[in-house]
């Protein structure tokens, strides 16, 4: 969505006569792309699709109190990446009372239907879901999305630098992890 789309949509959200009409448009010129940004943390088709529809009403109610110092793709952004985050650290908790016959991430991506890819993209998968958090984000938004360190920066508030390293962590344990299999 080029700039001049987004205020014109900005405008339309501003204003009661238009606001559910400029909802809709969002969400469909937004779905997508919120939902492969969500996918990529979260792994699972139907986890993902319920974050989208959590990040749209979060989006809904929170019109009001956008107060548009960020675009509104990065406002989109940073709720769906919360959303991604409080999610995968109750996935975590829930994890440490499961038990150790359970499937592997590999196993469980290999057996899903919405899941196009071979064994070592599953691999590539599980290696991903084993970062931290922090590193995480920041490489499925640089590796995937291409994004760049800037724009990142304004999405998750933290400094190029730091994005710069973690990145980098983050390749480095990739890396190894992919080497040791």
């Amino acid at each position: 969505m080029t700039e001049l789309d987004e205020q014109h949509l900005l405008q339309r959200l501003a204003s009661p006569a238009t606001r559910h009409a400029a909802f809709e448009a969002m969400v469909k010129a937004y779905a997508q792309p919120l939902y492969w940004k969500i996918r990529r943390m979260v792994l699972v088709h139907e986890d993902a699709d319920d974050l989208v529809q959590n990040v749209f009403l979060k989006a809904w109610n929170g019109l009001d109190n956008f107060k548009q110092q960020s675009k509104l793709s990065t406002w989109l952004y940073r709720i769906a990446i919360n959303e991604a985050l409080d999610f995968l650290r109750r996935q975590k908790n829930a994890l440490a009372l499961q038990s150790p016959a359970e499937p592997t991430l590999t196993q469980e991506l290999l057996a899903d239907d919405y899941f196009d890819g071979d064994e070592t993209q599953a691999r590539f998968q599980e290696a991903i879901a084993s970062l931290p958090d922090v590193q995480r984000t920041v490489f499925n938004l640089r590796y995937f999305d291409e994004m760049k360190y800037e724009e990142i920066s304004v999405i998750l508030s933290t400094s190029v630098g730091a994005l710069k390293a973690s990145y980098h962590l983050a390749v480095k344990k990739i890396r190894k992890i992919m080497d040791a299999e």
